[in-house]
């Protein structure tokens, strides 16, 4: 699927697909994940903004998807293998 990669500002996170499904990560200076998230389609601007000013972040990159099944699937993947700083455990 297809994947776009963008300031963590809220100017920059207007210019994000919202059409479909996504997963998200919110990156760190050094381009670690502190925090994987999945959104709805219509929601993924509303959703990683919901997240400016709580987790730290320089960059967010987004892969969408063709259903939010597939996207919260692959939420659970990420999250279970990198174990990012600001998920919360057991998720």
């Amino acid at each position: 699927m297809s994947t776009k990669k963008v300031n963590y500002k809220k100017e920059d996170i207007k210019d994000l697909p919202n059409d479909k499904p996504v997963v998200y990560k919110i990156l760190s200076k050094s381009d670690e994940n502190v925090y994987t998230g999945s959104a709805k389609r219509g929601r993924v601007n509303e959703r990683i903004e919901e997240h400016i000013g709580v987790i730290p972040g320089t960059k967010v990159v987004i892969e969408q998807f063709s259903s939010i099944d597939e996207a919260r699937e692959k939420e659970a993947n990420i999250i279970s293998r990198s174990k990012p700083k600001y998920n919360k455990a057991g998720k």
